[in-house]
């Protein structure tokens, strides 16, 4: 289907929607949203806006991005990803000039979804997204110093390293009441999570702490004591613009949609491979550009898929967009009912939760298993990850979008100066059809990097599902980055799950060897790894034999 815009609920609405399935929709939709309201109000006050307009994102944004988007199990609402976007919008420009920003981010993620640049974003290379992410958990983590450890600081740097100084600075003022709350909260999120997986030990750690510490009367900053209570309702607003800011907000705009759409793509991507569907990418934007448009009349704050949430929907037996819109019900039920309560919430209950999301939003795993790999991808990692940290994520972005371009011509001109020898007589075979019935052949045509990835994968899946056994020809692949890699594994790890054989052809040996180095032979044992196109040939013929045996 070639359509612009066919939101995956109407599509499933058309088809039906069995009863048993609506249940466990609801089911999923109450559990994420309790999971949503902690991190929803967070995510707020860590942007350096009131907490009630992270819940009016949750609810609003929320719902039409289910309602209205291309994944059947996405959750939208406010992110980690966009705490530092937000908080700088709101330093330099104020809330109008955040305002502005939000809304041109809807328009330009509706061209984008318009205009078909869906594909385009999922070509962003791995080791950039993984070094901003990374950077902004950085970021993120120094924020939430200050509440974590209950400095009476009126004022905190902007800058990185000035926080870091001024923190300290004054670690001789520590709040042992509120480094007692942050650890409390921490240890509640990680016991929590050990016990279930259906209960969110944030939201745990926010009714247990904030108890204790009500009725204890600890010396701590609370949300009623900065912000005051929480409104029971939203109401529409519109501010009046600086004209002299435009360009600001213009280029604030475009970086809350680049984000924005990355990460809603990406957590589309990874939904996706968790319930083995396809969603629509540009519907997907269309839809998050609708709900930005449409969350800051009514006070909300930038809005994208949420990794974390969508993935606990899936688990929780979510899989249409009716869990996405209860999800959101769910928060406008608590905000209308119970919103005043959260006043008695600490401001280092908060702290501890955002520690331990932005130790998940880290990926310091897949960043240290980065600093191994090539080098071209270690400079792209490094370089965005210290200007995400250091300078700010616009100068990230732009860098590393113009850095990741050209080591990656770089690369293509070395490979254009290697003379490469083909020995064509003993490694081809001309006649394909003389193969048996259910054995595919597909052939990667050149480098696999983040440009051609995911191409190659989709069309490895599709003819992969139509056959028994798939031989994929590697002889002219001397080359694979890191997003290469993922994508290529992804694909690997798709037709083990439907019982598709894999052969390997024509590998070049440092490209084997990286393979093997990553886990290659948890996919494709040792003996379908071939160097000659006949010998995989043959290899193919007697597992074609013995699958009709089985069968």
């Amino acid at each position: 289907m070639n359509r612009i815009f066919y939101p995956k609920f109407f599509s499933l609405l058309k088809g039906g929607i069995p009863r048993r399935q609506v249940y466990s929709d609801v089911l999923s939709g109450v559990v994420v949203g309790i999971i949503a309201l902690p991190l929803s109000i967070a995510f707020a006050v860590a942007s350096g806006v009131s907490p009630e307009k992270g819940l009016i994102t949750g609810v609003i944004a929320g719902f039409l991005i289910s309602f209205l988007g291309g994944s059947r199990v996405q959750i939208g609402g406010p992110t980690g990803a966009f705490v530092v976007i937000i908080s700088g919008i709101v330093q330099k420009y104020g809330l109008e000039g955040l305002f502005y920003a939000n809304l041109i981010a809807g328009v330009f993620l509706v061209l984008f979804g318009v205009f078909k640049i869906g594909r385009l974003l999922k070509y962003i290379p791995h080791p950039l997204i993984t070094g901003f992410t990374s950077g902004i958990a950085l970021v993120i983590f120094t924020t939430q110093i200050k509440d974590a450890l209950g400095l009476p600081l009126s004022s905190v740097p902007a800058e990185f390293l000035g926080k870091w100084h001024l923190f300290l600075t004054h670690l001789n003022e520590v709040n042992p009441y509120a480094l007692g709350i942050t650890l409390v909260t921490i240890l509640i999120i990680l016991i929590t999570a050990r016990i279930t997986k259906r209960i969110p030990g944030s939201f745990v750690a926010i009714v247990a702490v904030s108890l204790a510490a009500g009725l204890g009367k600890f010396p701590v900053e609370t949300i009623g004591s900065l912000f005051g209570s929480i409104p029971a309702g939203f109401h529409l607003t519109f501010p009046a613009p600086d004209m002299s800011l435009w360009s600001g907000y213009l280029q604030s705009g475009l970086v809350i949609a680049l984000l924005g759409g990355i990460e809603s793509l990406l957590s589309a991507s990874v939904a996706d491979g968790m319930i083995s569907g396809n969603h629509r990418s540009n519907t997907e934007l269309v839809a998050q550009g609708l709900a930005n448009l449409v969350t800051p009349l009514f006070g909300g704050i930038p809005a994208t898929g949420a990794i974390a949430r969508t993935a606990a929907n899936v688990k929780n037996g979510g899989r249409t967009p009716i869990a996405g819109m209860v999800h959101a019900l769910t928060l406008l039920s608590v905000m209308l009912f119970f919103g005043p309560l959260a006043r008695f919430i600490p401001m280092s209950c908060l702290a501890g939760i955002l520690i331990v999301v932005s130790y998940n939003m880290s990926e310091w795993r897949s960043f240290r298993a980065m600093l191994k790999g090539h080098g071209s991808d270690v400079i792209v990692l490094l370089v965005t990850f210290f200007l995400t940290v250091v300078v700010d994520l616009v100068a990230a972005i732009e860098v590393g979008v113009v850095l990741s371009s050209l080591l990656f011509m770089k690369r293509m001109a070395d490979m254009a100066e290697r003379r490469i020898d083909y020995v064509v007589d003993s490694d081809v075979i001309d006649d394909y059809s003389e193969l048996p019935p259910g054995l595919a052949i597909y052939e990667i045509s050149g480098p696999l990097f983040f440009a051609s990835a995911r191409r190659y994968v989709e069309l490895m899946k599709e003819i992969g599902l139509k056959n028994r056994v798939l031989i994929i020809r590697m002889r002219h692949v001397h080359f694979i980055d890191h997003t290469g890699m993922m994508n290529f594994y992804d694909a690997l790890k798709f037709l083990k799950e439907k019982h598709i054989a894999v052969i390997l052809s024509g590998l070049d040996e440092g490209v084997q060897a990286n393979l093997i180095k990553e886990g290659l032979n948890g996919l494709v044992p040792e003996e379908n790894l071939f160097a000659s196109f006949r010998d995989a040939a043959e290899r193919g013929a007697v597992l074609i034999g013995e699958s009709r045996i089985r069968s």
